[in-house]
């Protein structure tokens, strides 16, 4: 009986183990986990080492203030600053995905559309905001800072 307690009790301190390591957020100093997504073209996005920026925005209306902001920079702009923009897409409903899709292939950046809800589940952010990483040649996070889109300018986010 007591062994079965014990068995219990360990398998328990490993699922919380677990389970406090994934949750974790994603802080200075930590390597930034593989990331593979489609962009709104359908071209497949594997995060490299090189990315130098990684702009994530997690909700709706900053992702479309900062595209607005991108799209105003031009084509290139975020390949200039070996920049990346992601979206988190898991949540949008399919019917939003219907009229969303074709808007989003007008812009001329790079959106690099994250639909799994557990990809982007250890990022940092705050309401209202995109989360800029700074990232070190090798992939680790440098500095973590947060863009409003809608109040500062799309160069802001490169700040090094």
């Amino acid at each position: 009986m007591c062994f079965i307690n014990i068995h219990r009790l360990i398998i328990l301190g490993i699922c919380l183990l677990c389970a406090s390591t994934q949750g974790a957020p994603l802080a200075v100093g930590d390597a930034v986990p593989v990331i593979s997504a489609n962009d709104q073209h359908g071209e497949k996005f594997i995060f490299t080492n090189g990315v130098r920026f990684l702009l994530i925005a997690a909700e709706m209306a900053p992702a479309k203030s900062a595209n607005r902001k991108l799209a105003e920079q031009g084509s290139g702009f975020l390949e200039t600053n070996h920049a990346a923009f992601l979206m988190d897409i898991h949540s949008m409903p399919g019917i939003a995905r219907y009229f969303a899709f074709p808007k989003l292939r007008k812009y001329p950046h790079r959106i690099v559309l994250v639909d799994s809800p557990d990809a982007l589940a250890r990022f940092p952010t705050q309401p209202a905001r995109v989360t800029v990483l700074a990232l070190t040649l090798d992939g680790h996070i440098k500095k973590i800072s947060y863009w409003n889109p809608d109040s500062e300018p799309a160069n802001g986010c490169f700040d090094h």
